[in-house]
């Protein structure tokens, strides 16, 4: 049997030294949703670069989402979901399906699968040490039918309010991967869902971390033919909404990746969770994959 040529094995390696040196030390929010959470090649895939990324240096911090799992236990249990706007309404007996399965189920997978793989991970909701303060989101849409503006109750969904990361931190000096769900509480004692993209974005910022990294079911942004946008200045993302080359889901996803370069992340990414080794291959190649959003 022919040996495998250690050439591009050796290539490889040496691509990946230089940005290994760069992000040693560099606290990386990477949000883990979509189908890089259900397909188990995925997963495990996911599992294994989270762990190479802390073991070269690195301070990886994972925020998940689980809306399809939300979904199917809602489903299980006889209650229906209700959308509007593409958000589910979260009454209170929805809420704690979302609490049980988002910071019960979901979270403890993705602790126990990196573990079992040999990481050290540790998982958090926003109400473990105050992590995310939230307040209830109220949204306006305009509608032409009102003389005035709909203003949208979705229950107990929140947005952020604050972040105190000192678990966080405390977790990385120890060598430890924090895997944080979506929900906070409110200063009325209450506890909202909050979408992950955000909380992966506050928490790049309060965090000062190098990168923000969005991994989603699509190679990112793409143009009207369909082809990747490697590359977005936040000056050119206003006219690329208006143009409707980003349109529906892709908008908050920049939203959040614009807001987070504009305070202070190095570099905001939208990546395609299908591919397996997205984080490895955007991190430690020259080429990259997915797009750059960059101030």
């Amino acid at each position: 049997m022919n040996s495998p040529d250690p050439q591009p094995i050796a290539q490889i390696l040496t691509e990946a030294l230089p940005y290994i040196r760069q992000y040693q030390g560099k606290t990386i929010v990477v949000k883990y949703g979509g189908n890089a959470m259900t397909d188990p090649e995925l997963r495990t895939g996911f599992a294994r670069d989270i762990i190479l990324m802390k073991l070269v240096g690195m301070n990886p911090v994972v925020v998940h989402g689980g809306g399809p799992q939300i979904s199917s236990t809602l489903k299980k249990i006889g209650k229906e979901s209700t959308f509007v706007h593409g958000m589910r309404i979260t009454d209170s007996e929805t809420m704690d399906v979302v609490e049980m399965v988002l910071g019960g189920l979901v979270n403890k997978e993705i602790v126990n699968l990196i573990n079992a793989l040999g990481g050290r991970a540790v998982g958090l909701t926003g109400k473990d040490g105050n992590l995310i303060r939230a307040r209830k989101l109220y949204v306006n849409r305009d509608d032409p039918v009102l003389d005035r503006p709909e203003i949208i109750d979705y229950g107990q969904v929140g947005e952020v309010d604050s972040i105190d990361p000192r678990i966080v931190q405390l977790l990385e000096t120890q060598s430890f991967i924090p895997v944080i769900a979506p929900i906070g509480v409110g200063r009325d004692g209450l506890t909202y869902n909050i979408n992950a993209d955000l909380v992966a974005g506050k928490l790049a910022v309060t965090l000062r971390a190098e990168k923000l990294m969005l991994l989603t079911n699509t190679p990112g942004v793409l143009d009207h033919d369909g082809r990747l946008v490697a590359e977005l200045n936040a000056g050119e993302i206003p006219a690329l909404v208006k143009s409707g080359i980003i349109a529906g889901g892709m908008i908050p996803k920049v939203d959040c990746a614009m807001d987070a370069i504009q305070n202070g992340v190095g570099s905001s990414l939208i990546l395609d969770g299908r591919v397996k080794h997205a984080l490895l291959l955007e991190l430690f190649t020259d080429s990259g994959i997915g797009t750059r959003i960059q101030a």
